[in-house]
């Protein structure tokens, strides 16, 4: 007899709802495949792969040697011929030294096509700061991919997307930038019956004075800023930059009159902006107070543990930052 104190059956962690997402698709399709640097026999080095190798074999779940350029090229190339990879690139910090096969293949096939080839490859990194990583593996690179036209970017944020947006992303016929905040890999939930679709935003929280969009590992500080603060904050979750879930976006904005933007990239020239912008353009007349950003600042992300926080957003910066939208007005 199970404990009244066991987790329910649908519950999973953030790692193994991506582990059971790619798991989900190679059984259900044949041309599905798992490339990247130990995914195999090791299971990566943050063990998300792990035990694929041992169910569907060196054929379909291929270690690759180091070097990014040489198997997200072939990954590209794979795709074109008819295969629906998935690629992990272990850092997303890494993603420089193979951005040609990714923004110059992968973005512009199908558009110079003209449709006859579809380029149904997923890129999974790994993103975000936290651990003490330092400059180099600590990077939100998303806003590089978001800016080129044929890439969608997906970043899911609870236990149910990271399953059910990986499902999504592999079936989809177009490239797609999946983020993994590792933040959130031992984060817990529940999977859901019915997913939402791609592009569509999710309300976190209902609320009331200031909507509050975000997306990633900073849903989870958002969240708890709405707990603390004295305002009502609406909590969205974008779920994914491209396809970006403008209508979600303008209706909450429409109704509280008040918007912050929180990332944790860096906040100059970050997908904040662009955001701000397209509100700010389309509901000049409704807002009752200009839009706020937080995000990081624009300095390397330093290796020192207490430096690292210093930088990173908090649910205190957030929820102070709420207040002060709601008192001028």
């Amino acid at each position: 007899m199970s404990s009244a104190t066991e987790a329910p059956a649908t519950e999973r962690r953030y790692i193994d709802a991506l582990n059971e997402g790619m798991a989900t698709a190679l059984e259900e399709d044949e041309r599905v495949i798992v490339m990247g640097i130990d995914v195999g026999a090791g299971g990566g080095i943050f063990r998300v792969t792990k035990g694929l190798h041992e169910r569907f074999g060196s054929e379909r779940v291929i270690d690759t040697p180091i070097a990014e350029m040489g198997y997200v090229g072939a990954a590209v190339g794979a795709a074109m011929t008819g295969l629906r990879p998935i690629v992990e690139i272990m850092f997303m910090d890494f993603v420089g030294v193979c951005l040609d096969p990714i923004l110059n293949q992968a973005a512009k096939l199908r558009y110079m096509t003209a449709g006859a080839l579809e380029i149904p490859v997923v890129f999974r990194m790994q993103t975000g700061a936290g651990k003490a990583a330092g400059a180099q593996h600590s990077q939100s690179l998303e806003a590089w991919f978001a800016h080129i036209p044929g890439i969608k970017v997906v970043l899911p944020a609870t236990v149910a997307d990271a399953r059910d947006q990986l499902l999504a992303s592999v079936r989809d016929p177009n490239p797609v930038v999946f983020v993994e905040n590792r933040r959130l890999y031992g984060s817990k939930g529940d999977i859901e019956a019915d997913p939402l679709p791609l592009g569509v935003a999710r309300v976190a929280r209902p609320g009331e004075q200031v909507t509050v969009v975000t997306w990633g590992q900073m849903l989870r500080t958002c969240l708890a800023a709405a707990d603390e603060s004295d305002a009502s904050l609406e909590v969205i979750d974008l779920r994914s930059l491209v396809p970006l879930d403008w209508e979600t976006i303008l209706a909450s904005v429409r109704r509280t009159g008040r918007l912050l933007i929180v990332h944790e990239a860096v906040q100059d020239f970050g997908a904040g902006a662009e955001i701000a912008a397209r509100v700010g353009g389309e509901l000049f007349d409704e807002l009752r107070t200009p839009v706020r950003r937080i995000g990081t600042p624009s300095v390397p992300m330093p290796f020192s543990p207490d430096l690292e926080r210093s930088l990173l957003p908090t649910s205190k910066a957030i929820s102070t930052a709420a207040e002060a939208l709601l008192a001028e007005g």
